[in-house]
């Protein structure tokens, strides 16, 4: 024991470890009465953790080359040893990944965690789903199967809509006047360097985070509230320390994440070709288009809005500012709402009617994005397109005007 203590103290003269274990551990204090939603930071990051781990593995022995890329796959998934289990372990994790950060953004949507003086905080997360986008989309080619290669054909030539420069836009992206070789090659750069941006910008996140502390169900800043409580007379009153307490929950929640991690990847690790498309297990062909094009499931409801916005001219200029401009919008959530309180515990029937809308029209327009296009679908899409922008272009109105309960005090249990 004696000579653990001294092994530290040499550590912490040198290296603040004990102090950063006491600002962003044992010595943060959250509030109380986190619940189920605040498991999805905790597992975010585990998933991250995967996707690099997985995927410097993968990269041992996959080949960018347009004529290998195909091949090395099939080799890392029958001759290398524990290969399959690896690729599924990336392949389901990216889905994982997704699902993990919609759910953790769903909380901060209805919990008013984009509100001050969390409006950093929220805009750092929105840029960490841009770079989770653009990774997964570089990562979309690399198996240089028959949907890898149309979908990304099909989404670099989007650029091409941009007046001016669009077309040299694209051949930029792509190194060459189609997807080749040279844009394998440098698609594969970027994903492979991606994740470690992705890991710099959780950790700014994180820092962020921790400066204004974390928001709670109630919406209550606990920093302002009483202090004292059994563990410090200066901590918030309502505050319980990180670790043991949240470290602990948290590894429940990974706990059950990994059983249903677990079960996709023994036994569905396709999810009926919504993680694995049916047609990447075959290889590219760029004479032979595919029935149908589609981009992996957690881009289709931004396809959906691409594919429901009318052409100009017989330019697809209006979709591509549609689709972009449904996801940048999230920036500006923090100043759109309007409302005098924070969570939606306290809001009135409008919010709760808009939240809920909008978690129908995203989820309808991720199954459109999916299917082929027919006027029938083309108009359901419309119109959820012009309910997902009369959530937040509306939200100044409704969020102002509604009537709110009293926010209590202190946190609830």
């Amino acid at each position: 024991m004696g000579m653990m203590k001294s092994m530290m103290n040499w550590i912490d003269e040198r290296y603040p470890l004990t102090k950063v274990w006491n600002e962003h551990l044992a010595q943060y204090y959250a509030p109380k009465n986190f619940n189920f939603w605040y498991y999805f930071g905790s597992l975010a990051m585990l998933v991250l953790v995967n996707q690099i781990l997985t995927g410097v593995w993968l990269a041992m022995d996959y080949k960018p080359d347009a004529d290998l890329a195909f091949g090395s796959v099939e080799y890392i998934m029958r001759d290398v040893d524990w290969g399959w289990l690896i690729r599924y372990m990336h392949s389901t994790g990216a889905s994982a990944f997704f699902i993990v950060i919609y759910l953790h953004m769903f909380r901060g949507l209805i919990y008013g965690s984009y509100r001050k003086p969390r409006e950093l905080l929220w805009i750092i997360g929105v840029i960490i789903y841009l770079a989770m986008m653009a990774t997964g989309f570089f990562g979309y080619l690399l198996p240089w199967g028959q949907m890898s290669y149309w979908g990304a054909q099909v989404i670099v030539n989007l650029f091409s809509a941009i007046p001016v420069i669009g077309d040299d836009l694209s051949v930029w992206i792509r190194g060459d006047y189609v997807i080749s070789d040279a844009t394998l090659n440098r698609f594969f750069a970027l994903h492979f360097l991606l994740p470690f941006i992705l890991a710099a910008l959780v950790f700014v996140h994180i820092v962020a985070l921790h400066k204004v502390g974390s928001n709670n169900p109630d919406g209550i800043e606990i920093k302002k509230g009483p202090k004292g409580n059994r563990w410090s007379d200066t901590a918030p009153a309502d505050g319980i320390p990180f670790h043991p307490y949240y470290s602990v929950k948290d590894i429940v929640g990974v706990a059950g994440f990994l059983f249903l991690f677990a079960a996709v990847i023994f036994y569905a690790p396709e999810m009926g070709g919504y993680f694995l498309e049916h047609p990447n297990f075959q290889p590219a062909n760029p004479i032979q288009t595919p029935e149908h094009i589609a981009p992996v499931w957690y881009f289709t409801p931004f396809y959906a809005i691409l594919r429901a916005v009318p052409s100009m001219g017989g330019s697809a200029l209006p979709g591509v500012i549609a689709m972009f401009a449904s996801i940048l919008v999230f920036f500006f959530l923090p100043w759109l709402d309007r409302s005098p309180v924070k969570s939606i515990r306290y809001k009135g029937p409008v919010f709760k009617f808009m939240i809920g809308m909008f978690v129908v029209v995203f989820l309808v327009l991720g199954y459109l994005g999916t299917q082929p296009a027919t006027p029938g679908k083309t108009l359901l899409a419309q119109i959820c397109t012009t309910l997902y922008f009369a959530f937040f272009i509306l939200m100044p109105i409704y969020s102002k005007l509604e009537k709110t309960k009293p926010v209590p005090e202190r946190v609830t249990e």
